[in-house]
């Protein structure tokens, strides 16, 4: 337990200051009077118009967001490589070879069930 006391110490220090910086800006930040006049948008006293069509369409975001995901999996593979041997060397070589294929198992789950839904088919 005593190695898990600072972690738990900063965790507890970062959530009192946290709240504690949100209730002091409340308290002491200015006060807004939101009419209903401020709220509605001002384009040179013509009515706003809505458009519905995008210029980037959303197959770029998910592109985007899929690569990013898929990215940082990746990413999280390196340093499990690096320090495989040592594990092994410390007799947990199984239990992190599993552990590192469960995570392996879940992208490509992913990575079939992206290919399924045609989530990056651009038609």
């Amino acid at each position: 337990m005593t190695s898990l006391t600072p972690i738990i110490v900063l965790t507890v220090f970062v959530a009192i200051f946290g709240v504690g910086i949100v209730v002091v800006s409340a308290l002491l930040g200015p006060k807004r009077n939101w009419t209903k006049a401020k709220k509605i948008p001002y384009e040179s006293g013509l009515p706003g118009q809505e458009r519905k069509e995008t210029k980037i369409p959303v197959k770029f975001y998910l592109t985007a967001i899929l690569f990013i995901v898929f990215d940082i999996e990746v990413v999280f593979m390196y340093p499990w490589a690096l320090t495989y041997t040592e594990f092994i060397d410390a007799g947990l070589g199984g239990y992190i070879f599993g552990a590192m294929a469960v995570f392996v198992g879940l992208f490509i789950f992913g990575l079939i069930w992206e290919i399924k839904s045609k989530a990056l088919e651009w038609d």
